[in-house]
């Protein structure tokens, strides 16, 4: 078997034999990590669900969660004790016809934008789903291609993270602060998102959304999202202490 680890921002990959695993600190938490499968790999067996939880434990973490997980990818945790934490509808769609995007104040996100973007952020989900500034260059370093575009010329009033895996697109991250809302521009940022896909070869979008959040999956099906047969999971499990191990 064989070790190895690549350099990446918040979450790094860790290889053992043929599998890869993304591991670090849940959202800037000492005590908490995130295990995170590679875009365009097979779920992890309990092997090497086993051996990160092994690293994690050595490195001083009490617990870990997982990211939203489709069915296949559940597996290998759930045989390694996780339980679910979260369930999420993933929706999907077709990229071959695309409505045009509305006219938006869309711009790039650069670096001075993260702090705004991350108090809309805050704004727009409940605590576990927030992200702090680890969290969103790891969002935009999940896919080996990523869009950060902002709404907004001046004050930035939503942002969006979109990347891109081979043929599948992926809406990353979506919010709009509550006071611009009903302006048309969250419809704006996913449609610029999936044309940004289209044009780098992807040929279907995936988004996913928490079960009780309306506006959000009626956004979606109005772009012609459908929802998939199953849903994706977060899960979690309680680690050992360290000294009990050693």
């Amino acid at each position: 078997m064989s070790l190895a680890s690549l350099a990446m921002p918040g979450l790094r990959v860790v290889r053992l034999g043929p599998e890869r695993l993304r591991m670090g600190p849940w959202r800037g938490d000492a005590r908490v990590a995130c295990l995170a499968p590679v875009a365009d790999t097979p779920g992890p067996t309990p092997a090497m669900v086993e051996h990160c939880c092994d690293m994690l434990v050595r490195q001083g973490f009490g617990e870990v969660v997982t990211a939203a997980l489709s069915i296949h990818e559940q597996r290998g945790f759930l045989l390694s004790g996780f339980d679910v934490r979260e369930e999420l509808h993933l929706l999907s769609r077709a990229l071959d016809t695309l409505p045009r995007v509305p006219d938006a104040p869309l711009r790039r996100g650069r670096r001075r934008d993260r702090r705004p973007t991350l108090e809309i952020d805050a704004m727009a989900f409940p605590p576990f789903w927030r992200l702090d500034e680890t969290g969103l260059v790891d969002a935009m370093a999940a896919t080996p291609s990523a869009r950060f575009r902002v709404a907004g010329h001046g004050p930035v009033l939503g942002y969006a993270v979109s990347g891109r895996a081979g043929a599948r697109g992926y809406l990353q991250r979506l919010a709009v602060h509550p006071g611009a809302q009903g302006r048309g521009l969250g419809r704006a940022l996913v449609l610029d998102g999936l044309r940004w896909m289209r044009r780098g070869g992807a040929v279907r979008a995936m988004v996913n959304t928490q079960l009780d959040n309306d506006r959000a999956l009626q956004l979606y099906q109005s772009l012609g999202f459908q929802m998939e047969p199953t849903g994706l999971a977060v899960l979690v499990r309680r680690l050992p202490d360290r000294e009990l191990t050693s």
